[in-house]
């Protein structure tokens, strides 16, 4: 039986049960970059399923969000088969990808291995052999239970503790020849694919550095962000410490009722850090101005207040100001590529009005100072008056307050500057990191 698909507003007609990889090789010379996954009628789906009925296809290369992180999953797939085999099954005790750094992610081993430059060359040309064979990437329905046993045979003890709360009777599993893992997400057909990435020796273990989606051929210099690292670094033995590594370790601290403990220890550990950097605020006086910047959903509005009660302990008298609201009249606000009105730009705020209050403010002189209305779109004047004295510091909180453009006219010696991330702490398991950008649309 034929069938019909579109592609790009073209029609193309193949025998049901073609695989869609096969159309894939046929219309990837109109794509500049390699196609690792297609949507079917608007269903995202592996090259290796096949064609059944008739539908609309859309094919994803790796210059795509889909397709890049598709890339990103099947290579470290590939780079723990690699670190598998060179080091030894039996000599491995774990093998994690810990959290982002740079272009890629930051992976430690754990066991009888020395992490150094001799094995990361052999782990390298280990995947490269793969890359080449084209070894096929395969996925296999197993019932749970099944499942459970081969992540215990293989000692991937982080997947054999989350699997046991899986209320789902089967999962997919994927393999590289007989090597068997589990990841979030789908992957691209095989090894061949995998050709561009690097292997740098960093800290304690290595980062597997990929191509960008901007660039999919090419792999960017390594650059990491050491206080970004080591702030990681912290989280990371944090959740070591108190026994939470993975969402399985989770599952188990909330079915042993221990939920309300980890909670106040948290609680009791951000403080601390919370109290540590306002004593160096209050051990500084020419500091008046606390700049907080963060992306969006990164708690910068609690932070900034929580640092304020601090502050207050310090024996400062804190005023938590939001950036926000100075931005400009709603018909003066830029607007993007799609036309419509683009609040994250530093454009959207009245930085004239900002500097020259907060110039007068350190100056000693009283200010009235605004808040913007959102239903109305102007900033409105309420009575709201400030007049900073010796012990009175402003905690100013807004995605700009690192860049100095946002407040030019202030000497930099008064500011004191803060940046906040709900930065991911917690994996799905040894191999599955929880992207950080969906840690704050959860938020």
């Amino acid at each position: 039986m034929d069938i019909k698909v579109t592609i790009q507003g073209k029609e193309y007609v193949y025998p049901a049960g073609t695989p869609f990889g096969t159309i894939a090789a046929d219309v990837q010379k109109d794509y500049a970059h390699d196609i690792v996954l297609v949507s079917a009628d608007r269903r995202l789906r592996e090259l290796e399923k096949r064609l059944n009925a008739d539908c609309e296809l859309v094919f994803y290369t790796t210059a795509d969000a889909a397709g890049c992180q598709a890339y990103r999953r099947s290579l470290t797939m590939l780079l723990m088969k690699a670190v598998y085999k060179v080091a030894g099954h039996e000599n491995v005790t774990r093998a994690q990808v810990q959290h982002s750094v740079s272009s890629g992610y930051y992976c430690t081993v754990e066991g009888s291995v020395t992490v150094d430059e001799e094995f990361l060359r052999a782990v390298k040309a280990k995947m490269l052999d793969y890359v080449g064979r084209k070894l096929p990437i395969k996925k296999t329905n197993v019932n749970t239970d099944k499942a459970l046993r081969i992540f215990h045979e293989h000692k991937m003890y982080d997947k054999e503790r989350l699997f046991r709360y899986r209320r789902a009777s089967r999962v997919n599993l994927y393999s590289i020849g007989d090597f068997e893992d589990y990841y979030y997400g789908y992957m691209v057909p095989h090894t061949g694919y995998l050709k561009y990435f690097e292997l740098y020796l960093y800290d304690e273990g290595f980062v597997l550095q990929f191509p960008t989606m901007a660039e999919p051929e090419r792999v960017p210099p390594f650059a990491p962000q050491h206080k970004v690292f080591q702030v990681l670094k912290e989280a990371t033995k944090w959740g070591d410490m108190l026994g939470i590594s993975t969402v399985g370790d989770l599952n188990d601290c909330i079915s042993r009722g221990g939920m309300q403990q980890l909670i106040m220890t948290q609680e009791a550990l951000q403080e601390r850090r919370i109290a540590e950097i306002a004593s160096r605020i209050a051990a500084d006086p020419g500091k008046k101005f606390i700049m907080i910047a963060g992306p969006s959903s990164s708690g910068k509005t609690t932070f900034s207040h929580r640092l304020s009660i601090q502050l207050s302990a310090a024996g400062l008298k804190p005023h938590p100001i939001a950036v926000d609201n100075y931005f400009v009249e709603r018909e003066m606000t830029p607007k993007d590529e799609d036309g419509e009105y683009n609040f994250e730009c530093l454009g959207a705020i009245d930085i004239e009005l900002f500097n020259r209050q907060m110039c007068e403010l350190l100056a000693g002189e009283t200010v009235e100072l605004p808040y913007f209305n959102f239903k109305t779109g102007r900033k409105e004047y309420n009575g709201h008056y400030m007049t900073l004295g010796k012990e009175d510091i402003l905690v100013i909180e807004g995605i700009h307050c690192l860049n100095d453009a946002l407040s030019h006219s202030l000497p930099k010696e008064s500011k004191f500057r803060i940046y906040i991330s709900a930065l991911t702490q917690l994996n799905v398991d040894e191999h599955n990191r929880i992207p950080t950008t969906d840690g704050r649309l959860i938020r």
